[in-house]
C-alpha cells in the first residue's frame, strides 16, 4: 500500500479536502439520475452507493483522525448502510495508508525528542498496522518484541473543526434536530478527544488489565509507561490473526464457541460489575492466538456507565419489565426517550417502537444459554433496522430521542452482536461473568 508523505492539518486544508469529496458525491448523484434512464432503479442505486462509498473513504483516509473515525464507527451499521458503504468504511478499522519512513521519523521525534534507534534496539518504519488515529510498528528492546503506536500528526488539534464540518451530514443521516442535540456531539467528541490521549490510554490499559485477568481464555499485552509518552504508546507484540481472518477460516464450533464465551464474558463483566466498558468492538481490536485465546490490544475507548443510565437500561433488559407498560413507560422517561413535551400521537409512537426494538435485541438476557448462529435472529434485527431506516414516520419527527449515553452503549451492543454473529458461536452462557472472581 502506497504511504503518505503529508497529513493535512489546517483547517482550511481539511475542510477544502471535505468540499472536494462533496463535489465528486454531487456529480455521482448527477450521473445516477443518467443511469436511472437506461437501467434499472436498483443498479442505477448500486453504482451510486459504491461510487459514493468510494469516493467518500478515498477522501477521508488522508485526513485520517476523527473524519476516518467517524467512517470506521458507521461500518458498523451493518443493518442501516448500504453494503457498498459499510465493505469500504470497514478498511478503516485497520488497513489504510501509512506514514512514509520519514514522516514516521519526523512524527516519533516530534512526540519523543529523540528518534526512535535512540530508544529502542531495532526498530522498523514500515508500519504492520495503520488505522484512523494512529499507525503501529515493529521495535525491540532488551530482547523484548515491541508494538510502537505513533499517532498521527495533527489528529488531535483537529478533531473540533472536523466535527463541525461533518455535523450537518450527520444531523441529516440520522435526524438529529432540537433543543439537546449538542450534547450527542458533545459526548463523540469528548470519546475523540480521549482517543487521542495515549496517557490516559496507558492507564485504562493497565487499569481494565489488572481487573480482566481472571476472565478465562483472554491474552493481554504488557505496557511500557517508560517508552510512552501522550502521543506514542508501547506495549508488547502479540501474535495473532485479526478477529475477522479467524472468523473467515475458522470450521471448529468448538473454537469458535470458546473464544465467543470469553468475548461475551469480557464485555459482561465490563458493564455489569465495572460499570466501564471497552466502547470500540470492531475485529480491528482483538486477535486470535494460536492457541485460540482472544487477544485485547486496544484500549483508547472506554465508556464510564452512569448509575442513573445503567439501572434503568438493564431494567429493561427483563421480559416482565418491557411486559409492564407502566413501568415500561416510567423507564423510557428516565431514559429520555420520551419527553414531557410529546403529543399522545409521539408518545404512543416511540412507545411502540422502543417495545418492538427492546423485545428484539434484549432476547439473549432472556436465555440461560444463546445461540449467537442464529440467522433467524439476525435477520429480524436487520430487518428491523431497515424499516425504522426507511420510515417516513420517524423522519418528519424528532429524532433526537434518548440519553447521550446510548451512543457508546448502543454501540458497544451492536458491535458484540456483530462479532458475535460473525464467530457463529452457538452455545454462549449469558451468565457466566457472575462466576468470575473479581480482581480488586
Amino acid at each position: 500500500m502506497k504511504s503518505i508523505n503529508k497529513i493535512p492539518t489546517s483547517k482550511i486544508e481539511r475542510a477544502s479536502k471535505l468540499i472536494s469529496t462533496g463535489l465528486k458525491v454531487g456529480v455521482n448523484y448527477a450521473k445516477y439520475y443518467g443511469d436511472t434512464v437506461v437501467k434499472s432503479k436498483e443498479k442505477a442505486k448500486e453504482n451510486l452507493n459504491e461510487a459514493n462509498a468510494d469516493d467518500i473513504y478515498n477522501g477521508l483516509k488522508t485526513l485520517k483522525g476523527s473524519a476516518l473515525k467517524v467512517a470506521q464507527m458507521l461500518s458498523m451499521e451493518k443493518n442501516i448502510l448500504p453494503r457498498a458503504y459499510v465493505e469500504k468504511f470497514s478498511l478503516a478499522q485497520f488497513s489504510v495508508p501509512p506514514l512514509s519512513a520519514p514522516l514516521v521519523i519526523k512524527t516519533f521525534k516530534k512526540y519523543f525528542n529523540k528518534v526512535p534507534t535512540e530508544v529502542f534496539d531495532t526498530f522498523s518504519t514500515e508500519s504492520v498496522n495503520a488505522a484512523s488515529i494512529g499507525q503501529v510498528h515493529k521495535a525491540t528492546k532488551e530482547g523484548r518484541q515491541l508494538a510502537v503506536k505513533i499517532q498521527y500528526p495533527g489528529v488531535a488539534e483537529s478533531i473540533s473543526s472536523d466535527l463541525a464540518l461533518v455535523k450537518p451530514i450527520a444531523i441529516k443521516m440520522f435526524n438529529i434536530k432540537g433543543k439537546g442535540s449538542d450534547e450527542y456531539f458533545k459526548e463523540v467528541e469528548d470519546k475523540l478527544i480521549e482517543e487521542t490521549n495515549y496517557d490516559l490510554e496507558l492507564e485504562q490499559s493497565i487499569e481494565i488489565i489488572e481487573k480482566c485477568k481472571n476472565i478465562e481464555g483472554l491474552k493481554f499485552p504488557n505496557y511500557y509507561p517508560k517508552y510512552s509518552s501522550n502521543r506514542i504508546l508501547t506495549m508488547d507484540w502479540m501474535d495473532g490473526v485479526h478477529l475477522s481472518e479467524f472468523t473467515a477460516r475458522n470450521k471448529s464450533i468448538e473454537k469458535a464457541n470458546q473464544i465467543g464465551q470469553s468475548l461475551w464474558d469480557f464485555y459482561m463483566f465490563q458493564i455489569h460489575i465495572l460499570k466501564k466498558v471497552h466502547a470500540d468492538p470492531h475485529p480491528g481490536n482483538f486477535l486470535v492466538s494460536d492457541t485460540n485465546e482472544l487477544i485485547v490490544i486496544d484500549f483508547g475507548c472506554m465508556k464510564q456507565i452512569p448509575n442513573e443510565f445503567y439501572v434503568p437500561y438493564f431494567e429493561l433488559a427483563e421480559r416482565e419489565n418491557i411486559n409492564d407498560s407502566k413501568f415500561f413507560e416510567k423507564k423510557l422517561y428516565e431514559l429520555e426517550i420520551l419527553r414531557n413535551d410529546d403529543s399522545p400521537y409521539e408518545k404512543k409512537f416511540f412507545n411502540d417502537l422502543f417495545y418492538e426494538m427492546l423485545s428484539l435485541f434484549t432476547k439473549p438476557f432472556q436465555e440461560e444459554v444463546f445461540d449467537f448462529s442464529d440467522e433467524v435472529f439476525y435477520k429480524k434485527i436487520a430487518d428491523l433496522g431497515q424499516k425504522y431506516a426507511k420510515s417516513s414516520e420517524i423522519k418528519k419527527m424528532n429524532g433526537n430521542r434518548g440519553s447521550k449515553h446510548f451512543i457508546y452503549m448502543n454501540r458497544t451492543f451492536f458491535g458484540l452482536y456483530n462479532l458475535m454473529h460473525d464467530l457463529k458461536s452457538t452455545s454462549i452462557k449469558i451468565n457466566n461473568f457472575k462466576s468470575i472472581g473479581n480482581a480488586f
